[in-house]
């Protein structure tokens, strides 16, 4: 068993093992290889781990450049597969993302478990902190999108400049739940994260307008037949209107004539309002993980 850093062509087994251990989760072959080739900011550094020649766990490791919190960071999607678990490959996956982290100058970091995870985590210091819970729609199951409010009209976002819908993601973005600010998102990082990402699907994701302005807006995210609600959101000076559960349901309608299948979504389990959204277009919970925040040790 060895570890070393992921190559752009180990993008199929990647995504491969992804499927095994988060069947929830949605990142084709295409947009995972683009990743390691051209990594996010942040010095971001992905690592795998190979058993025989077979690639059986991942996790990748950055700073966090969205907050304006310094020295936090992130081990990302430390997983292996089931069938070679309690051989020491997540253990060598965690020390060498934490030595990474550490020789950028993090000291907190966040990461992500399943539940059969949490004395992992605990057991490296971590506490879990928020419960992220992931839920299910086949959209052939999805209910006619609603009217829309008196002056709303509802358009892809194939058809809009970027640095609108940025700006609209930004002030979206301002009180969104988590474990820290997402207030220092710069332009280049949400072009990489969002407008270039290789899923992106623009003719699906939708955006609300009011009066010409962005209102609410919904992001897809796609892999064939499968789909990832990356993010719906409502400006806060016009939430309470229907703007969400509007653009979303238009999204699924896009999505699904354009081949999609199967859509997959997320939310903390403090956004009320999102949750509400979901239930109503009739998701159906999946899976739960939960962000775990812990201190590197200093040497």
């Amino acid at each position: 068993m060895r570890i070393r850093t992921a190559l752009p062509d180990d993008a199929p087994d990647v995504v491969a093992l992804r499927a095994i251990v988060y069947p929830y989760l949605v990142r084709g072959v295409v947009s995972t290889r683009q990743m390691i080739a051209e990594p996010p900011a942040g010095d971001w550094t992905a690592f795998v781990v190979e058993d025989g020649g077979e690639i059986v766990g991942w996790a990748s490791a950055f700073r966090n450049v969205t907050t304006s919190e310094a020295g936090f960071g992130e081990i990302s999607l430390l997983h292996v597969h089931p069938g070679h678990r309690r051989r020491g490959a997540g253990t060598l996956l965690f020390d060498t993302a934490a030595r990474h982290l550490s020789a950028l100058g993090v000291r907190r970091v966040r990461t992500w478990a399943q539940a059969d995870s949490l004395d992992f985590a605990r057991d490296r210091g971590f506490t879990p902190s928020r419960d992220m819970r992931y839920s299910m729609l086949e959209t052939r199951l999805a209910p006619p999108p609603p009217a829309a409010p008196d002056g709303v009209t509802v358009v892809p976002l194939s058809g809009l400049d970027e640095r609108v819908l940025y700006t609209a993601y930004v002030a979206a973005s301002s009180d969104e739940p988590g474990d820290i600010p997402s207030d220092a998102i710069s332009f280049d990082d949400w072009c990489y994260e969002v407008w270039n990402n290789l899923g992106l699907d623009k003719d699906a994701s939708v955006a609300a307008l009011d009066g010409g302005d962005i209102v609410a807006f919904t992001l897809v995210k796609r892999d064939g037949e499968r789909m990832w609600s990356d993010m719906t959101a409502t400006l806060p000076e016009h939430r309470g209107r229907g703007l969400a559960r509007l653009a979303k349901t238009v999204a699924l309608h896009r999505a699904a004539a354009g081949g999609v299948t199967v859509a997959y979504t997320s939310n903390d389990e403090s956004n009320a309002p999102m949750l509400a959204v979901n239930a109503r277009l009739g998701y159906q919970p999946v899976a739960a993980q939960w962000s775990c925040l812990g201190e590197l040790q200093r040497s």
